[in-house]
């Protein structure tokens, strides 16, 4: 292993000009696309990586919305039904926040205002939508970006227990509203395993006493 006793060396030293993109070879096209890269990219030593090949499925960017009613202490959480969870040993119905991919030309607040409605019935504006964070799912083989937003909600305009979702796209989603501790518990116990839910619920458990003041929701 090399060592660098250089201890002010800078972080992130590099960017897209140090990365040369050879081809790009689409291998598989369906609902989701699997794109083959040939690639080089600038070591740290100073001197240029081997080209190498590396499958990158591309899905496209999401966003994610977590509804929470500063006022009453409430999260909405959603249940649904996830194939790529069929291989574990735990239940591949998750509990979720609301989420969806982007249609051609939206913004990430026209998909989260979308979403909502879709999944939850929830009536968002962008006055209700704050932003919390941008990250990549799995940047070792996925360039999903995940954009994560908190919602204000009155949960009093909830109805626990409701079921969305559109039926052309096979959605069968169960409405949960619990309380911030309840969510949280459910975190510790592991009956949350969905990444963007454990980063919102984590973020909340951060700044969750900053939030009353900021609450938009329509009251």
């Amino acid at each position: 292993m090399k060592s660098n006793n250089n201890k002010s060396a800078a972080m992130l030293k590099f960017d897209n000009e140090q990365v040369s993109v050879h081809s790009v070879v689409t291998k598989y096209q369906g609902f989701f696309k699997m794109n083959e890269y040939l690639l080089q990219h600038q070591l740290f030593s100073g001197e240029q990586s081997q080209v190498f090949t590396r499958e990158i499925f591309e899905r496209g960017d999401a966003v994610v919305v977590m509804p929470y009613d500063a006022q009453q202490d409430k999260i909405l959480l959603i249940e649904q039904f996830r194939p790529g969870a069929i291989r574990g040993d735990d239940s591949p119905w998750l509990l979720e926040f609301i989420a969806g991919m982007f249609d051609e030309n939206e913004t990430p607040i026209e998909v989260a205002i979308r979403e909502a409605k879709e999944e939850t019935d929830l009536t968002l504006s962008s006055e209700n939508l704050i932003p919390i964070m941008e990250y990549l799912s799995s940047p070792g083989g996925m360039s999903e970006r995940i954009h994560l937003y908190l919602a204000h909600i009155d949960s009093e305009q909830i109805s626990d227990g409701a079921i969305y979702g559109l039926p052309e796209e096979n959605e069968d989603i169960l409405l949960h509203l619990v309380s911030r501790n309840r969510a949280m518990e459910l975190l510790s116990q592991g009956k949350i395993t969905n990444a963007a839910t454990i980063i919102g619920l984590q973020w909340l458990a951060l700044n969750y006493q900053s939030l009353s003041g900021q609450d938009s929701s329509t009251k």
